[in-house]
């Protein structure tokens, strides 16, 4: 059961993580809480914004829009971020609107002057509706349409290229390195990592060489022969399409960069081969909030007289990323939401996740989830053992362990994360897999709990009434509680012939011959509702008890007296040639129930003068020859039943005579005979009582003549005849002393 338990938790995680929903809820949930639970992260060096806040126009007396702006205004930027050493220049804004007059040539020509200047190209999506051409709905297609620069700017920029994010829910997590719908054109991120490494082109170009790969005598020898953005465009679509023909060309070439000797000249090598090698998109690696990455204001730096931001006076060897960038508001254009997105609604800016694309880039840092056969394996290994953990251990360890287990596997989860950008499923075993081990564990618990309980109960229910067993097992114990005294009828009934039966038969067929017995008469006694049933050896006490006196108990102890009666007969029925004689005593009254004995060994027993007078009662059956003797008192209503009084018994050991009945049958099923007995004794009982024996003693003869086997008849006529020489002198009716059990 505990096996299946982990199986049900591995089952259930490997349910949500191979569904469509699966990659979703690790997303939003663990991917959330990993990147969270880090915080901010240093960017690498090298990297920097220039942003544009809704300052920025009323600072440089322009609109409020920059869309509005006189395009030399850029071109003045740009110069000016060429005089502080900028590498590489992105703008994040659309210049595919023509501006009126010279602003287009002008800032064309800053862009010439440059020489490092990648622009945005503008890509839209939308679907669009199929027509046949007999004018018939042929479904819908999806279109993607690119906007570049205008011409002027296009023939001055050194590349062009799209940035389109997938957005789901306002929220980016990966970006495009190539886009696929589009001939494999690169986007900005890789474009600028291209144009940062063009300085190492013929050691690019070496390394390719000597690593095998094919295709290079089609390519330019040297950077300078790349003029024009179709130049660069074309490039890269050639080197794509020669790792992508050559899936071991990025592991060979890997080698050989690794013994370049230069720090930087190595890096950007690695980046490339990662670039051209990998995948055409990548899960973003986010360094924190808004302005993680280095922001300068777009006014800092075309204000002489506004003092740099600390940090971004020289701008040597940095990838600038151009555009619209407010760190303090939330309703900037061109955001996303971020895991980073604060309790001020600032998300993060296009621009800004631009230039963190580039970094994860630079630096090969983009996060980098598990392989699906590798996330498979941590979400069946982590099933099973919190399952297993949560069934088999106490909940008292098992609750702890389970969690525990989930913590120690969400701390190296986010140490991985933390220290190497791996994605290890979290979300799935935190928030899915560790309640499914908790639940089924508890269940689990609660069933085998309740399973014992009912076990122990059963086994105890075997040696103490069910009302007992009810207070032992749903509440505190006490022993003192059960203990008290009663009213109720008590009923004893034992085995003839149980001595020469043990004789004749082996331990354990004894026992199983007695525990059959037992179960027969057993059966009687509960269709009657017995409360309390104690066996010993070949004898069985019981009892039904009331708060106070009651006929209902009475009835239904001579009720169950003569069941018990047919059960005996039934079984040696059942057993050929077996004789037994049914005998049974019935006494009311008051009587102790509880606990007896001693050392730490209790039994639960009935004592008092009830249940001894009930027993002396089942013995007094072998004297009379009868089957059901009960004290008068128990036939308080014997309405339907045919009864024979016996007489006042002195029973042996008592100080005064019991009245004893004998229950002969119920009213319905008594035979004429039976009814002609009973009236016929009641005549010889009475001239007895009155101390007539000689009448008595014909009476009771001419009974015995008649009915031959009555006992009750035969034991009075041999009383009288062997007590006449000492006939009692007392006063009141006469009563039979018994001097044995």
């Amino acid at each position: 059961m505990g096996l299946g338990a982990g199986v049900v938790c591995a089952a259930l995680g490997l349910a949500v993580i191979l569904s469509p929903f699966g990659n979703e809820f690790e997303r939003t949930q663990g991917l959330d809480w990993l990147f969270k639970t880090r915080g901010k992260a240093t960017p690498p060096p090298g990297v920097a914004v220039v942003g544009i806040n809704n300052r920025t126009g009323r600072m440089l007396d322009l609109a409020r829009l920059p869309r509005d702006w006189p395009r030399s205004t850029h071109g003045m930027l740009v110069e000016r971020l060429v005089a502080r050493g900028a590498d590489i220049i992105v703008f994040d804004m659309d210049f595919s609107r023509a501006k009126p007059g010279d602003e287009d040539a002008d800032f064309a020509r800053a862009i010439t002057s440059a020489d490092r200047v990648v622009l945005f190209e503008w890509l839209s999506a939308h679907r669009e509706r199929l027509v046949s051409a007999n004018g018939q709905d042929a479904g819908w297609t999806w279109v993607e349409e690119k906007r570049s620069p205008t011409p002027v700017l296009a023939e001055a920029a050194s590349a062009i290229g799209p940035f389109p994010l997938p957005k789901i829910d306002q929220a980016a997590t990966e970006f495009w390195t190539f886009k696929s719908s589009l001939g494999d054109n690169a986007t900005i991120p890789a474009l600028a990592l291209q144009m940062k490494a063009l300085p190492y082109y013929e050691t690019w170009i070496a390394l390719l060489g000597q690593a095998g790969a094919s295709g290079l005598d089609a390519l330019p020898a040297t950077a300078e022969q790349l003029r024009s953005p179709d130049d660069i465009k074309a490039l890269m679509q050639a080197f794509r399409g020669i790792f992508v023909n050559d899936p071991s060309l990025a592991e060979r070439v890997g080698w050989r960069i690794d013994a370049q000797p230069d720090d930087k000249q190595r890096q950007l090598l690695a980046a490339l081969a990662t670039l051209y090698g990998g995948p055409d998109h990548y899960f973003l690696n986010f360094y924190g909030p808004p302005g993680s990455i280095p922001t300068i204001p777009y006014e800092d730096v075309l204000s002489d007289d506004r003092a740099p931001a600390p940090g971004t006076t020289d701008l040597a060897g940095t990838v600038v990323f151009i555009g619209y960038s407010d760190l303090f508001a939330p309703d900037q254009p061109d955001r996303f939401f971020t895991s980073f997105t604060g309790d001020d609604g600032v998300d993060l800016s296009g621009v800004e996740i631009m230039a963190t694309a580039f970094s994860n880039l630079l630096t090969q840092g983009n996060v980098r989830p598990v392989a699906l056969r590798t996330e498979i394996a941590i979400i069946v290994a982590f099933g099973l053992v919190a399952g297993l953990s949560g069934f088999l251990l106490p909940a008292t360890a098992g609750v702890p362990t389970v969690i525990g287990l989930a913590v120690l596997y969400g701390v190296f989860a986010q140490w991985r994360f933390n220290e190497t950008s791996v994605w290890l499923p979290l979300a799935t075993p935190a928030l899915v897999q560790m309640p499914c081990a908790l639940l089924i564990g508890l269940i689990g618990q609660y069933r085998l709990k309740r399973h014992a309980e009912q076990q122990v109960t059963r086994a105890i229910s075997m040696y103490l009434p069910e009302n007992i067993v009810q207070d032992l097992t749903q509440r505190e114990f006490d022993p003192s509680e059960v203990n008290k005294v009663v009213y109720g009828t008590c009923l004893a009934t034992d085995m003839s012939g149980f001595t020469t039966l043990s004789e004749t038969k082996k331990p354990e067929e004894l026992a199983e011959f007695m525990n059959s017995y037992f179960d027969e008469l057993a059966t009687a006694l509960k269709r009657h509702d017995v409360d309390i049933t104690e066996f010993h050896a070949d004898t069985i006490m019981c009892a039904w008890t009331s708060a106070e006196p009651s006929p209902e108990v009475c009835a239904k102890a001579v009720g169950a007296a003569l069941d018990v009666c047919d059960a005996i007969e039934r079984f040696a029925a059942q057993r050929g040639r077996l004789r037994l004689n049914p005998r049974i005593g019935l006494q009311d009254g008051y009587f102790y129930v509880g606990h007896t004995g001693g050392g730490g060994r209790m039994a639960y027993s009935i004592l008092g003068d009830t249940a001894n007078t009930a027993a002396r009662l089942e013995s007094l059956n072998k004297y009379l020859g009868t089957h059901v003797l009960a004290a008068e008192t128990v036939l308080k209503t014997p309405d339907g039943l045919l009864v024979r009084p016996l007489g006042d018994i002195l029973l042996s050991g008592k100080a005064d005579a019991t009245p004893v009945v004998e229950i002969i049958a119920k009213s319905a099923t008594a035979t004429d005979r039976q009814m002609a007995l009973c009236s016929k004794f009641s005549t010889a009982l009475t001239y007895f009582r009155e101390k007539d024996w000689v009448t008595a003693e014909q009476l009771f003869e001419t009974i015995r003549a008649e009915f031959g086997d009555d006992g009750p008849s035969q034991f009075y006529l041999s009383y009288i005849r062997g007590h006449k020489s000492s006939a009692p002198t007392f006063d009141g009716p006469a009563f039979v002393k018994m001097t044995e059990k």
